[in-house]
């Protein structure tokens, strides 16, 4: 998504919120809960990278992994009622690659791509996730995961060695609910045996996590990795900032 187009959404989400006091991060926090993907882990070294890897294996040679994080990124932007299943990636997938093929991947490459992203090297865990993690953990908080995923997302995160830290990790396919449904929030409160104002969600989607989690009364915060969304009291840009907030050790 480009610059203004992440930026008005964020603009929008932030001005239908009501009275801004109300987005004081409080010192009742007992457990943070983390999104996964753009937060935790990345694609590595890009979702281009790896869907022109695959394809020039099967003769697709005149693409640049650029352009296929382009159109991938404009895909993702478009779909509607995604539930994270295999044939709404293999949706995705088609999408990215029209016109570029002669016939759509789904009938030729994608098990090859979702076998891909499977494996652990197509990912990049950054480099702040852990040292934050141990930092809360060591401060006495519950960790888990609130994630909007399928279902090779358990394995993948035990491969990167990620499961361990996380008192529960609750993922959308498994539970038949997707943020920013309040119902997955209200369920991870309950596996973390707290209120939900005791916890606070951290992801890089305005509506799915910021919004999403405060609607289903989780505090929460949104993390900005790169500078296109602007500075504001809930944009955080590394996740240490949520130990400077919450005055933990980092």
């Amino acid at each position: 998504m480009d610059r203004k187009r992440t930026q008005a959404k964020f603009t929008k989400v932030m001005s239908s919120a009501c009275d801004p006091a109300q987005f004081r991060i409080t010192r009742s926090i007992r457990a943070v809960s983390f999104d996964v993907g753009g937060t935790l882990i990345d694609p590595w070294p890009s979702v281009g990278h790896i869907y022109a890897d695959v394809a020039r294996k099967h003769g697709i040679r005149d693409v640049s992994p650029e352009e296929l994080t382009r159109r991938f990124t404009q895909a993702w932007s478009a779909r509607r009622k995604f539930e994270y299943t295999r044939q709404d990636w293999a949706e995705i997938v088609d999408k990215t690659f029209d016109g570029l093929t002669p016939e759509p991947p789904s009938r030729t490459f994608f098990d090859e791509l979702w076998a891909r992203f499977d494996h652990p090297d197509a990912w990049q865990i950054y480099e702040d996730v852990l040292p934050t993690i141990n930092a809360l953990a060591s401060h006495g908080l519950k960790l888990a995961i609130i994630s909007n995923w399928d279902e090779r997302l358990r394995p993948l995160l035990d491969r990167l060695g990620l499961s361990r830290h996380f008192d529960q990790i609750i993922i959308s396919i498994e539970v038949g609910a997707h943020k920013p449904d309040r119902k997955i929030f209200e369920l991870a409160a309950a596996r973390l045996e707290l209120a939900p104002s005791t916890i606070l969600h951290v992801g890089d989607s305005p509506e799915e996590d910021f919004t999403g989690a405060r609607a289903a009364g989780f505090q929460s915060l949104l993390l900005a990795r790169s500078s296109s969304v602007q500075a504001q009291p809930h944009v955080i840009r590394r996740l240490s900032e949520i130990c400077e907030i919450l005055g933990c050790s980092y």
